[in-house]
């Protein structure tokens, strides 16, 4: 693992520096291994590990590239390890997203447009009085991330994104144990997006934070 390590490291360093850039072919193996003083077996356990992260993209018989470097891509291998989650660390999951949802859903207050307001209000519309559960629970993604995208910050986005695994399933165990779970979502939906409209900052996070934190108050209960 040791040389491995050193491998990757290096495989870094240059991307690090602007020697590879996005976009960028690495060299070929044998020469790539031998400008950078390692095996070929080290090299090639390196970019294994440097793609499942998606730093690199390994194109058979093309070669093997540097990817866009977005934050997005690059955090997809957070909600991989947040799905192996022991139950009993869902409220630090959800601890997280309070903290940075209501933030993003305030930058959000300043930078939404009506188009999206418009889009927003209706996927409430759509759910009716009464949803189901699992309807309920795609409904708040993407009413979430819906908000969160109009932030403006990709990386916040891709990071609550990524926090969503635990979180959902939070959810849906409060939908089926908690008769008021539907009712008090929805009402809270409908005054996050009110707070938007107005365009009021601190009203939009002071809605975010109940709504969270009244998941992770039912959730603290009852484990």
């Amino acid at each position: 693992m040791a040389v491995t390590d050193e491998a990757i490291e290096k495989i870094k360093g240059m991307i690090v520096s602007g020697a590879l850039r996005p976009g960028d072919r690495l060299p070929k193996e044998s020469e790539l291994a031998a400008d950078l003083g390692l095996s070929r077996n080290s090299l090639r356990e390196a970019v294994r590990a440097l793609s499942l992260i998606r730093i690199l993209d390994v194109r058979q018989g093309d070669g093997t590239y540097v990817t866009s470097l977005d934050p997005q891509l690059l955090l997809e291998a957070l909600s991989f390890v947040v799905d192996f989650h022991r139950d009993d660390t869902v409220l630090e999951f959800l601890a997280v997203r309070r903290i940075l949802e209501p933030a993003a859903t305030a930058m959000a207050a300043t930078r939404i447009d009506e188009a999206r307001l418009d889009a927003l209000a209706a996927q409430l519309d759509a759910l009716g009085a009464a949803p189901s559960v699992e309807e309920l629970v795609a409904s708040d993604l993407e009413f979430h991330r819906g908000i969160v995208q109009s932030s403006g910050n990709s990386v916040l986005c891709s990071l609550l994104d990524g926090l969503s695994g635990p979180t959902t399933r939070a959810r849906v165990w409060r939908g089926l144990t908690q008769e008021d779970a539907v009712s008090r979502t929805l009402h809270e939906h409908r005054a996050i997006l009110a707070a938007l409209r107005d365009g009021d900052a601190e009203a939009a996070r002071s809605w975010a934070t109940v709504h969270i934190a009244s998941v992770e108050q039912w959730l603290r209960s009852t484990l």
